[in-house]
């Protein structure tokens, strides 16, 4: 054997050695980072601690089909693997009876460090958005503000999450219009009493007589995704304080007859 081969054999096995050890450890590091975000949900989001452990892994895959899909993107901001793992957490809890629902009009998730304005600015007048399904130039594109993303999962005592809030709204969207009656969701014998009972509801937030959140009398649609919030984050209170509509929203986010 010549000392040319010799050279090229002994080069050949050094590179990939050497590519070895570089793809195990990717590999440790996606292991590590998919453990991270079952440690996050466990830890902050309330929807996943009440799942089984069977459940909570079907979660954890539906966690991270959804991140390989979408990218989250921070706006001057820096955001890390819990952020991620809250935004995955919002667009699967509204679904996650839905095994074979996906998200077809989401390819990317912006993060601003807080509140913006309908030009999606972080100065001036006007800075009360705290989340936003894109329409236009931003279609297929969500914004949230970072803050309120995480204030919704880390404050465990109130009934809001802008997360949820916004997918419920892109989960509206998806039959083709935003009118508080997700037709891809709900079977068409519950729009009709769902549409009662929001409207019924409506009027109560007005005359002071409800604990829901006052946006939820905007429209339809702001009162399904401020109902959504309520329910995913607070069921048994909900249940409590507002039985007809809690029946509803169980109708609306667990059956599976449509398909």
């Amino acid at each position: 054997m010549n000392t040319q081969l010799i050279i090229f054999i002994i080069s050949a096995l050094i590179i990939g050695w050497f590519l070895y050890i570089g793809f195990k450890k990717r590999g440790v590091k996606q292991v590590s980072a998919a453990a991270d975000y079952k440690n996050i949900l466990q830890q902050h989001v309330l929807f996943y601690q009440r799942l089984n452990s069977e459940e909570k892994e079907h979660f954890n895959e539906r966690v991270k089909i959804f991140l390989e899909k979408v990218r989250v993107t921070g706006v001057k901001t820096e955001i890390d693997e819990t952020d991620k793992a809250f935004v995955a957490a919002a667009a699967i809890i509204p679904i996650f009876n839905f095994g074979k629902w996906s998200y077809r009009n989401i390819h990317e998730v912006l993060l601003y460090p807080g509140s913006f304005n309908h030009e999606y600015e972080l100065e001036g007048a006007g800075r009360h958005i705290s989340g936003m399904v894109g329409n236009g130039p931003m279609q297929n594109v969500m914004l949230l503000s970072q803050q309120d993303l995480r204030n919704g999962f880390l404050n465990h005592s109130d009934t809001a999450n802008t997360g949820i809030h916004e997918f419920v709204h892109l989960v509206d969207k998806s039959d083709g219009s935003v009118d508080g009656v997700p037709e891809t969701l709900l079977p068409y014998k519950y729009a009709v009493p769902f549409l009662k009972r929001i409207h019924e509801e409506i009027k109560l937030i007005g005359e002071g007589e409800s604990d829901i959140n006052q946006y939820a009398a905007t429209n339809e649609a702001e009162f399904l995704a401020v109902a959504a919030e309520y329910f995913f984050e607070q069921p048994a209170k909900m249940e409590e304080k507002h039985p007809e509509l809690f029946r509803l929203m169980e109708k609306a986010f667990s059956e599976e007859e449509i398909f």
